[in-house]
């Protein structure tokens, strides 16, 4: 099962150069060299300050959703989990992250075909303590 560590992020601003041109995945163009605006990555991957954290995967259950280890969420615990939604839940206290579907019941679904279906039933204490809206990865 995947786990994560979560972190709350800081208040601090950090505006970046962002190109005001888009980026081909194939050979860029030496002509459109040239900066447009500005960028601050907390403002673009947070939308609520005051519920939004950050969250490193660990495991490999959510690659197939593009989730991979190392992997840092974004977590915005004011938005209702839907289903669907790739959320973080803490199931008998242990966090995991996992896509929610409420159809025929509760389940938390893997994003790998090697991890099964976790089904919850009421003997099974759930939390869903966020949803997940956005990534950031290193190389």
């Amino acid at each position: 099962m995947s786990k994560v560590t979560i972190i709350k992020p800081g208040n601090s601003t950090i505006e970046l150069p962002l190109y005001s041109t888009k980026v081909p995945a194939g050979f860029p163009s030496p002509a459109e060299d040239y900066l447009g605006d500005t960028i601050d990555l907390n403002n673009y991957l947070i939308h609520n300050h005051e519920s939004a954290f950050f969250a490193k995967v660990e495991g490999d259950s959510m690659i197939d959703a593009g989730i991979y280890p190392g992997d840092l969420v974004v977590i915005d615990r004011s938005i209702s989990a839907k289903d669907g939604h790739i959320v973080i839940a803490a199931i008998d206290n242990e966090f995991t992250i996992k896509r929610l579907s409420t159809k025929d019941g509760i389940r938390l679904i893997p994003e790998n075909k090697d991890y099964k279906v976790i089904v919850l039933n009421g003997e099974t204490e759930l939390i869903i303590w966020g949803v997940v809206t956005g990534l950031v990865r290193k190389f």
